[in-house]
């Protein structure tokens, strides 16, 4: 059989645009191929689980608007299909002088992008969403949420699937060649052959090689980044009642380490954020020769290392030593102790990095020839995913011209 569509990744953002692509078009065969054995087992089920407010994105960005429109639509999904989830919202502390014009920055910034309920926060006022957090001012978020994404993922397949009986979900399938010289592209994956007429690739951490695969004249390179956490033990879990979060330091591409509660009743601290030398490696020492061959002749890694060189060896000093780990978390909750810390899990962030070394760029969907290309959908895609599955559903009607 040629499927009408191929979508290519099946974390929640391929997830979400199988569902929505196929919602506007139910007549359409579409499969959704994974190279894993199950769903969402890479970014999306190993990132913190927050529904994102879209407090810190560049007003007017894609970031911005996707964030914003695909919370509420997240919510909604989840209340209607019984995903776990709790709008429980968030505070954001400042805990010294230095940090008070970032806040306020940021407090500019999710006004311009109409953030309902932000508003500032004394010292004395954070006491009241979080007893045993200390810090001269802040912000408090209430939209902010949180949510089991593997489990919106799944759903979001199970109702796509449900649409249409000749759609198809591969799983264990990962595409090893592509070619789109003809009028139907071919796929080449582990086990078959599979033809489809249009494509979509939502591939994350693999998106650079499909797109080069596909042909698409890519001067950008994935990077990746591990975020490791620890949980708080039986006798620590108390002192956190929600989501904490630090002011972010502009001159650093990652928003630093937080607590979070996650739905299961579980709070992790964390991630920080260092160089992995395997895109899919989640322990410390995991390693990958083509992986860190890819990155390392890369300009832009170099140039990334540099810019934020203290920064970067303060991360690893901290990947690698419990103690400093729990010294940046008691800079917002004092009284935490090394016995209230247990090792959690990893993840594992993708970025397109620049040539210049800049991590900072928008969320990035291209077309080329029968093809739609996710080529850079780091956070808030999650939050963001059925806003950007619209949003993918909506251009692949214009320029597939489906019917």
């Amino acid at each position: 059989m040629t499927y009408d569509i191929a979508i290519i990744g099946g974390g929640i953002v391929g997830a979400a645009t199988f569902y929505k692509v196929q919602k506007q078009n139910p007549n359409l065969k579409i499969v959704l191929i994974e190279k894993e054995a199950m769903l969402a087992d890479h970014q999306t089920g190993h990132n913190s689980g927050v529904i994102h407010s879209g407090l810190y994105y560049k007003p007017g960005s894609l970031k911005a608007k996707n964030c914003i429109q695909g919370r509420h639509e997240l919510v909604a999904f989840a209340k209607e299909h019984g995903i776990d989830h709790d709008v429980c919202g968030k505070i954001v502390v400042a805990v010294d002088e230095s940090e008070l014009s970032n806040l306020e920055k940021i407090y500019n910034i999710g006004l311009e992008n109409e953030i309902e309920g932000l508003k500032k926060i004394t010292g004395e006022e954070l006491k009241e969403y979080e007893p045993h957090c200390e810090g001269i001012a802040g912000l408090h978020v209430p939209c902010t949420g949180i949510i089991d994404f593997r489990g919106a993922t799944e759903k979001m397949v199970e109702l796509a699937l449900a649409m249409q009986p000749e759609s198809k979900l591969l799983l264990n399938e990962e595409v090893l060649d592509v070619d789109s010289s003809g009028e139907t592209a071919i796929l080449t994956t582990t086990n078959e052959i599979i033809r489809a007429r249009y494509l979509v690739f939502c591939a994350g951490l693999q998106a650079d090689r499909l797109a080069v695969k596909d042909g698409v004249d890519l001067k950008e390179k994935v990077v990746g980044f591990r975020g490791d956490y620890y949980e708080l033990t039986d006798q620590g879990k108390h002192k956190i009642k929600n989501l904490i979060y630090p002011v972010p330091n502009p001159d650093f591409p990652f928003l630093g380490v937080h607590f979070t509660r996650m739905t299961n009743g579980e709070i992790e601290c964390g991630p920080n954020a260092v160089f992995t030398f395997k895109r899919e490696g989640y322990g410390k020492t995991d390693f990958s020769l083509r992986d860190t061959w890819d990155a390392l002749t890369y300009q832009g890694t170099w140039k990334l290392f540099f810019k934020n060189a203290r920064f970067g060896i303060n991360e690893y000093r901290r990947a690698f030593s419990k103690k400093l780990f729990l010294k940046t978390l008691q800079r917002m909750v004092p009284d935490l102790t090394m016995d209230d810390l247990r090792p959690g899990r990893a993840g594992v962030r993708a970025l397109l990095l620049r040539q210049d070394g800049d991590t900072r760029d928008d969320f990035r969907i291209e077309y080329h020839g029968n093809a739609i290309h996710v080529l850079n959908a780091p956070s808030p895609a999650a939050t963001a995913s059925l806003a950007i599955g619209g949003y993918i559903a909506d251009k692949a009607n214009e320029h597939f011209d489906l019917k």
